[in-house]
């Protein structure tokens, strides 16, 4: 058992900058602005420095990107220390290109230069404080918590439970990773042992409290050099609007699926209700233990118990892979072929030669899954491991779309080197993986036979726990984190404020009370990576849209949820056109492109699931929906 279905593109150092994938480092000399930074504001100069940025970040974020890819396939003291090394060296050359950047804000240069610089200004995911002690202090720091959690492991003393004894010098603690404690979640219906478990897995935060609470002292500091009014504020501005336009557009977007999930989470309510008795309130949240998921972020694996009656979705993509014994790289390419039936070229062999698809054994990796350019051209990679299960297959799919994407812009400048904004990276993997349906895998010969439109209940309920499940908990870390960094949530608070936000969006609580001694929030990944995370959300909202659109253009006449782009030239030229952009237009101008709009729409998810959403109201009659 893997992560949860969750995956995302890595950070590469997992703080910085989002300037495609892979963060880069330089020795402590090299100062490369030197001949630019006193130079008078002019377009010939702005063109200059421009150059000097794209070449020294190409060259950085290469350098940077292996160091990261080392530290975090070997965790080991010397890989954190060069990694923390390489991203303090990065972190510094970007906030400086930054502050260089607005010293031509009010030159006059072709719109092409006047996006990347604005792009330079707001690229940072941490900014560090201009003292040098400081942006040290800061670096070591995520580097750090990052750590603390890629070990993380919960160790349970043998002796402890049965007498409260401390164990004797022969016996041994029994210590479980985040895959072991993940299968236990998973899997189990023993709910003390769940609770337990989850319990365990929370104590590995503990230690990353007073680190974190330095490092929002310190990003904060960074951030206000800037010019913004925290670390929050300066990541709301990425997405082509003002901060708080963006704030607005993000609840427009929430209320548009919140009665869809208030019907799911009454639902799943019930039928847990049913399991495991008054341990779930019959009118009250839902314990986040039991959940099937270590983060309560999706509900995929209850669906034993939420299932709709007969209507299972008729096969176990799980039970196929299994019993066809595919391995690790069989998976994987299978997952290329579906970008080749687009007509995408090939995966280069340097990916099948450095990717790391296995976990290896007595060696601490951040399992994690993720996709690398480390180049920036075509040195591609994904990081995980990979288990015969219909999750990671989906998830292979997922992270695929990340390297091709990242492979259709290659040729812009670094600065354009990414997606249209944070959103659309993860937007596009999950849309091909929409496309992982029965009758896709019936054309690749994994099933013989698509499932009757009988069981599309079965199938609309199983995505719906991953999908519509996810939604609140998709805001629910950067509305906390924004908070943590405005003040409105103290370093005193840390803990309740947290669970106030899972209460308000999700409506999900702790199973036991869970005090200030605690740290929660760090046992999500995200959170000591200091990685932004409502692009998540908005990835939600826009892979609906897109699949939408695409399925259109693929001719596909089927329920949307019944229709996969899979051998579809015609999607695949859409899709890749956008895909060359980069985020050399904003957003608007990309997701135009794809679909014909402007603005983002949730009414795609909303059609998505429109029928298990009749079928869950019925079900619903006469109960209370919410908490």
């Amino acid at each position: 058992m893997t992560l949860p279905t969750r995956r995302f593109l890595p950070p590469a150092a997992a703080i910085a900058i989002v300037i495609g994938v892979g963060l880069g480092c330089a020795t402590e000399s090299t100062d490369p602005r030197q001949s630019t930074a006193t130079k008078a504001a002019t377009p010939e100069n702005a063109k200059a420095f421009l150059d000097e940025a794209n070449a020294t970040l190409l060259k950085l974020g290469i350098e940077g990107g292996r160091a990261s890819w080392v530290y975090e396939t070997y965790i080991t003291p010397d890989t954190e220390a060069l990694n923390a090394k390489a991203t303090e060296a990065v972190l510094n050359a970007a906030k400086q290109f930054a502050k260089e950047a607005a010293r031509f804000d009010s030159v006059t240069v072709p719109p092409d230069q006047r996006r990347q610089l604005d792009l330079l200004k707001l690229q940072l995911e941490l900014a560090p404080p201009g003292d040098p002690k400081e942006a040290e202090e800061v670096t070591a720091l995520t580097t750090k918590l990052q750590g603390i959690y890629g070990r993380g492991k919960w160790c349970k003393d043998p002796g402890k439970p049965q007498s409260g004894r401390e164990a004797p010098p022969t016996e041994e603690k029994t210590c479980l990773d985040i895959e072991k404690i993940t299968e236990i979640l998973a899997t189990s219906r023993d709910e003390k042992k769940i609770r337990e478990t989850w319990e365990g897995w929370h104590t590995i935060s503990v230690p990353m409290r007073a680190d974190y609470a330095r490092f929002v002292e310190l990003a904060n500091k960074g951030a206000k050099e800037l010019g913004f009014a925290d670390t929050g504020a300066m990541w709301r501005a990425k997405y082509d609007m003002p901060a708080d336009a963006f704030t607005k557009e993000v609840d427009r977007l929430w209320e548009q699926v919140k009665p869809l999930y208030l019907s799911l989470h009454a639902y799943v309510r019930m039928k847990l209700h049913e399991k495991y008795g008054d341990v779930v309130p019959a009118e009250g949240p839902i314990p986040a233990h039991i959940t099937g998921n270590i983060w309560a972020q999706d509900w995929g694996n209850v669906m034993d118990l939420a299932a709709p009656g007969t209507a299972s979705p008729g096969f176990s993509l799980t039970d196929i892979l299994k019993r066809r014994k595919m391995s690790a790289v069989d998976m994987v390419k299978a997952g290329e072929r579906f970008y080749s039936s687009l007509g995408l070229a090939p995966m280069p062999p340097t990916f099948w030669e450095r990717s790391l698809f296995t976990k290896p054994p007595a060696r601490d990796v951040v399992c994690h899954a993720s996709a690398w350019s480390i180049d920036y051209v075509d040195d591609l990679r994904i990081k995980m491991c990979i288990d015969p299960t219909e999750e990671d297959f989906t998830t292979i799919h997922h992270e695929l779309g990340h390297n091709y994407y990242q492979r259709a812009y290659n040729q812009l400048p670094i600065i354009f080197r990414d997606s249209a904004n944070q959103a659309f990276h993860e937007a596009i993997g999950d849309t091909i993986a929409l496309s992982v349906t029965p009758e896709y895998l019936v054309k690749i010969g994994l099933l013989d036979k698509a499932p009757d439109t009988s069981r599309d209940l079965g199938l609309l309920m199983s995505r719906a726990l991953e999908k519509i499940a996810f939604l609140p908990f998709g805001l629910v870390i950067d509305q906390w984190r924004w908070d943590v960094f405005s003040g409105a949530i103290p370093a005193s608070g840390y803990n309740k404020g947290w669970w106030d936000k899972r209460l308000k969006y999700q409506g999900v609580a702790p199973p036991t009370t869970r005090g200030e001694d605690f740290f929660d929030p760090g046992a999500k990944y995200h959170v000591p990576a200091n990685y932004s995370y409502t692009r998540y959300f908005l990835a939600h909202i826009l892979q609906f849209q897109f699949h939408r659109e695409l399925a259109k253009i693929a001719g596909c006449t089927s329920p949307l949820h019944r229709c996969s782009i899979y051998d579809s030239k015609e999607a695949g030229k859409r899709l890749e056109a956008m895909l060359k952009m980069g985020a050399s237009r904003p957003w608007p101008d990309a997701l135009e492109a794809l679909t014909g709009s402007r603005q983002m729409d949730a009414t795609a998810i909303v059609d998505y699931f429109a029928p298990l959403k009749k079928w869950l109201d019925e079900q619903l009659k006469g109960k209370k929906v919410g908490w």
